[in-house]
């Protein structure tokens, strides 16, 4: 936001980061204006609404996955699999949305950003292990 570098001015950068993987939206987006920024955008839409915000595409990706597995498999969970998806999405969403906060004391340190990241790792590894997938998901 036009300050001098710091590991502030980083986490904010990583949220917005997030947030446009994830919405399939840019920040310079002609939708932003008036006042809405992405991070608003998403934090409003994250009250009421994630399946809206969240980018097609990737959505469209992870159906296409979990198709590929067998139908057992995906009968067994479907409802539970959309539910544990969007589960996922929301923390991600969340933590995009703390990292892009106006005030600089306000967003999450980068080791709070990271534990919370694996903790959503290890919970959807979990959850696939459980239901008898396979977990594709490798974290650097």
């Amino acid at each position: 936001m036009g300050n001098e570098v710091s590991p502030s001015g980083d986490v904010y950068s990583y949220g917005i980061l997030l947030l446009e993987m994830f919405t399939g939206k840019r920040p310079t987006d002609s939708m932003f204006s008036d006042g809405l920024t992405l991070h608003k955008f998403a934090k409003v839409a994250l009250l009421e609404q994630v399946p809206n915000i969240v980018d097609p595409t990737l959505v469209q990706q992870m159906g296409m996955r979990e198709a590929s597995s067998s139908i057992q498999i995906a009968q067994n969970h479907s409802s539970s699999s959309t539910h544990e998806i969007q589960e996922c999405l929301v923390s991600v969403l969340k933590i995009g949305i703390a990292c892009s906060d106006d005030l600089p004391t306000d967003r999450m340190d980068i080791k709070d950003v990271v534990s919370q990241l694996h903790a959503i790792q290890a919970r959807t590894t979990l959850e696939t292990v459980a239901q008898g997938g396979k977990s594709t998901r490798n974290v650097g």
